[in-house]
């Protein structure tokens, strides 16, 4: 089905940059990058898939069976997304709030051209169809001069201002009110967001990729482009990948803010490390992902092989902790998702009760943040992101979107939950600032 030729590289970091810029002619693009970061765990650097041959586009009404349907018939390489909102089609669950994206709950795409890019080679796999076009295409991208930016045939308007979709004291009274669920006991902690957005808002969506890419650098980067939606993404967070037989999963709870000095890091590290809020809410997540995965693991194949260390990127310092299982013989790929699906660092615990509370309390529409983006592979392998850190853009639409958001446990101090927000907003208001 697929043609595979290898190309050796003599500057990988060159090669990926003009790959990109290349890519950003498609109609359909998925671009996912590891930055070289050390904690991924990723089979290649860096992955483009673009043109679509055949797609799945649905909302959540049945979205697991027809993604099961989709990816067993495809039996190929399958790249898109999975929205937070999938949760309705797995619980006796709703989505009610305000939605200024419009994105659909669930789509995925068969691409007929994907590229790989490793440290030292490169792999071109084209459907068959095209599969004349690999070495044109290979010379088109080593002949491409970089931009600083890609260039962009959108016309920039008036800039709209990002705003807050709830007001500080909106968001002070909010978490009170999570709190006082945790001390009922409905709860333990639950993941509390709160969405900024500009209306009217005409964005190089390329451009503000690149400006987040640069900004942040981080082990799950992806640029997606389906149609009208654009996902601008620089999440440091693994949902969960499948091998073989193994599964791992690596939730993020804890973050720190980086220093000016490197001494004073050290120090950030130190008290991160110990901090007994940070590492609460770690460990609760840690035993839902495991309990998540226990449903389709084999009985006693569940371990954490890291609990709760301390990773370091450009913006902040988060606490990782890493479970991995075995799967039951006989277990689907898609059934893996459904099983952890949403990822617990972005519910609660327990985790419905956590979901019904969150949709309560919030004002919008969670969709694609929080959800995942990966891919299949033809074997029934596959990687997810959860989508934090990320930029939503409906282009038909001209409406922005991001939301950030924390862990509220009975230790939370409504104050420090908002100077959290506002570390996790820095990066997406410091990448929209030239658009």
């Amino acid at each position: 089905m697929r043609t595979t030729t290898e190309y050796l590289l003599e500057d990988p970091i060159a090669f990926k940059k003009k790959l990109f810029q290349w890519g950003s002619q498609f109609q359909e693009i998925a671009w996912l990058d590891s930055n070289n970061y050390p904690q991924t765990a990723s089979n290649f650097e860096a992955v483009l898939a673009v043109e679509a041959f055949t797609a799945l586009k649905t909302d959540h009404h049945g979205a697991f069976d027809q993604l099961k349907e989709y990816q067993e018939i495809t039996k190929d390489w399958i790249f898109g997304y999975l929205s937070y909102d999938l949760k309705n089609d797995l619980e006796n669950l709703s989505s009610k709030n305000f939605d200024g994206l419009k994105f659909p709950d669930l789509y995925f795409f068969q691409p007929q051209k994907l590229i790989l890019v490793g440290n030292e080679k490169v792999e071109f796999r084209y459907l068959n169809m095209v599969d004349d076009e690999m070495a044109s295409d290979y010379e088109e991208i080593l002949k491409l001069e970089l931009h600083n930016h890609a260039v962009s045939s959108e016309i920039i308007t008036e800039v709209s201002p990002i705003q807050p979709r709830i007001s500080k004291e909106q968001y002070l009274s909010k978490v009170s009110e999570m709190l006082e669920h945790i001390h009922r006991g409905d709860i333990y902690e639950a993941n509390f967001c709160q969405e900024y957005f500009a209306e009217n808002r005409n964005i190089n969506a390329l451009k503000v990729f690149q400006n987040l890419n640069e900004i942040s650098s981080p082990p799950f980067a992806s640029f997606l482009k389906l149609e009208n939606f654009y996902l601008l993404s620089a999440s440091p967070e693994r949902y969960i990948k499948k091998e073989g037989a193994k599964v791992i999963s690596q939730p993020i709870k804890g973050t720190a803010r980086r220093a000016e000095t490197e001494e004073e890091d050290v120090k950030i590290i130190e008290m991160l490390a110990k901090d007994p809020k940070e590492l609460s809410e770690n460990v609760m997540i840690v035993d839902l992902v495991r309990n998540d995965i226990s449903r389709v693991a084999k009985k006693g194949s569940v371990q954490v092989d890291e609990l709760c260390k301390v990773y370091s990127f450009k913006q902040v310092h988060q606490l990782i902790s890493t479970i991995s299982a075995e799967l039951e013989l006989g277990c689907t790929p898609v059934e893996v998702l459904q099983a952890t699906f949403p990822m617990g660092s972005m519910t609660g615990a327990p985790k419905i009760s956590a979901m019904k509370i969150i949709e309560e309390l919030e004002e919008s529409k969670r969709g694609l943040y929080s959800g995942a983006v990966g891919y299949f592979t033809p074997d029934g392998d596959f990687d997810f992101n959860v989508v934090i850190r990320s930029i939503l853009y409906n282009a038909n639409l001209n409406y922005v979107s991001f939301s950030v958001g924390g862990a509220i446990t009975s230790r939370s101090i409504p104050e420090q939950e908002y100077e959290e927000c506002l570390l996790k907003a820095k990066a997406m208001l410091q990448a929209l600032e030239t658009s």
